[in-house]
């Protein structure tokens, strides 16, 4: 192997660390939960609902790799404290923590029916507090372990919506747009109050499809994409919904060395979603 070749590999080399991955019930966080895994990461599970996570740890034991699953509610700043020291226990320390846990509630979208004057309360709560809120705990919770060992990275995911809000979904927009923000914050605050090789980003997806948004896409009797789930392929110049193993190469490169100098970033991975004004 020559000089040139082992550098390039040891650029994208992630194992042997621990990360921790919220709503790895969720089709995104449990396919990224898959992915780390097969690189030789430690992986540990954080969700509310422990059925699918437990096919999740078959698989990936099946296939090789370390998992630890527990349940967890982010918006549960103590619970979070209590997985944070059993995985400690069990894999070492945190040096990876994904974000992933969020979604939106039908109570919190305006529809022809609901006006956004008209949205509960309860539900606009839920949503800032489960996508804003159970980040932010998690940030602190694990990232005060990268504090102390000077080292460590963490990945948010945002959405498409952060970045041009969508409508229908003004708690969810406005939730993932904090979550931006802090990311942007929290990266120029690790970096400066402990050290430069803590990194914080971000990912924005665009439109996948999940078991949150596939009412809003797909008619359920026929199959076929809803009116909305046609204008947003209009809109996505690649025209089709992102697949999970498109978001695989972006989180490599932001956990890896390969990004050693990347901080304080929002990755879109929608296919040029975001780049489209429609004419």
């Amino acid at each position: 192997m020559s000089d040139l070749s082992f550098h390039q590999q040891a650029l994208f080399t992630i194992a042997n660390q621990t990360a921790v991955i919220t709503g790895g019930t969720g089709v995104l966080g449990g396919s990224m939960a898959r992915f780390l895994a097969s690189c030789g990461v430690r992986v540990a599970l954080l969700s509310r609902r422990a059925s699918p996570t437990s096919e999740i740890v078959r698989m990936i034991r099946q296939e090789g790799g370390e998992v630890l699953a527990l349940p967890c509610d982010v918006s549960d700043r103590q619970a979070i404290e209590r997985a944070a020291s059993e995985i400690e226990a069990s894999f070492g320390r945190v040096t990876i923590l994904i974000n992933a846990a969020g979604g939106n509630r039908e109570a919190a979208s305006t529809t022809p029916q609901r006006s956004f004057f008209d949205l509960s309360p309860e539900a606009l709560h839920d949503v800032m507090t489960l996508n804003l809120l159970g980040t932010f705990y998690c940030c602190q919770v694990f990232g005060r372990g990268m504090a102390a060992e000077g080292y460590g990275s963490i990945v948010n995911i945002a959405s498409m919506a952060a970045l041009r809000p969508l409508t229908r979904v003004p708690a969810y927009s406005a939730a993932k747009a904090g979550i931006v923000n802090l990311t942007r914050w929290l990266a120029v605050y690790m970096a400066q109050e402990y050290s430069p090789a803590i990194r914080v980003n971000a990912i924005a997806p665009g439109f996948f499809l999940t078991e949150q948004n596939r009412s809003l896409l797909v008619d359920p009797l026929t199959g076929d994409l809803t009116e909305r789930g046609e204008r947003i392929l209009d809109h996505t110049p690649m025209r089709r919904l992102g697949q999970p193993e498109d978001l695989f190469g972006t989180l490599l490169w932001l956990l890896s060395p390969a990004s050693a100098f990347v901080t304080g970033i929002v990755v879109p991975v929608d296919g040029g979603f975001s780049a489209y004004a429609g004419v």
